[in-house]
């Protein structure tokens, strides 16, 4: 497949991504739509999780991705490929998590992934992250219980952000005290193999969503 080129940062607040998108059918789109479900956030070229879907069929998969054409480009792969295990959309999660989340099947979501976001390394662009505490909450209101959030970047700071704002919230539980040596899923993403190819350390974390009733 040829290689696309695209905008390397895309500022969820500007006026073009404020509109929330409309779900679809979920029926329409999995073979079997109340399988469990892994949401990627922040899914890029879809690499990680057509190779996710293609290891666990008995699990369903869905990436978000505000650049529409790297959401394009893995739709096709999709299709190449033959899988109804997974599906992609374009969106921004600040406005369009919710809908999505409250029309899925309720207690599906099991399992969430938020690999190396954008960091918005200048203070006045701080806001534009992805992990506010209005994410966290979002997922604890729709994650089952027992289910869990990873959370990787290669950027100290974003991940000791990212994981101070699940830490903050009693709904989940933190697996461990320190970032996790290693990956628990048995796929890596395309920027955690050039990271630790480079010599360079990933900070990673879990998160199990506690029983209804203990922190929410």
């Amino acid at each position: 497949m040829p290689r696309i080129r695209v905008r390397q940062h895309v500022n969820p607040l500007s006026k073009k991504y404020l509109t929330p998108i409309t779900p679809p059918h979920w029926e329409k789109v999995y073979n079997q739509h109340k399988q469990p479900l892994h949401l990627d956030i922040g899914s890029a070229k879809g690499e990680f999780l057509l190779e996710m879907a293609t290891l666990q069929p008995d699990w369903n998969f869905l990436g978000l991705e505000i650049r529409e054409p790297l959401v394009e480009q893995a739709q096709e792969s999709v299709a190449e490929l033959g899988l109804s295990n997974v599906h992609f959309i374009f969106c921004n999660v600040d406005n369009s998590l919710v809908p999505i989340l409250d029309s899925l099947p309720q207690g599906v979501l099991k399992r969430v992934t938020i690999q190396f976001p954008d960091p918005w390394f200048k203070k006045r662009h701080e806001k534009r992250r992805v992990v506010k505490p209005e994410l966290v909450n979002t997922l604890a209101k729709y994650l089952k219980e027992g289910g869990e959030t990873l959370i990787q970047s290669d950027v100290e700071t974003v991940a000791k952000e990212m994981r101070d704002r699940f830490t903050e919230n009693p709904a989940f539980q933190p697996q461990g005290k320190d970032w996790l040596v290693t990956n628990p899923l048995p796929v890596p993403t395309e920027r955690e193999t050039y990271t630790i190819s480079c010599g360079q350390p990933v900070y990673r974390a879990l998160f199990s969503r506690k029983c209804r009733g203990v922190g929410a």
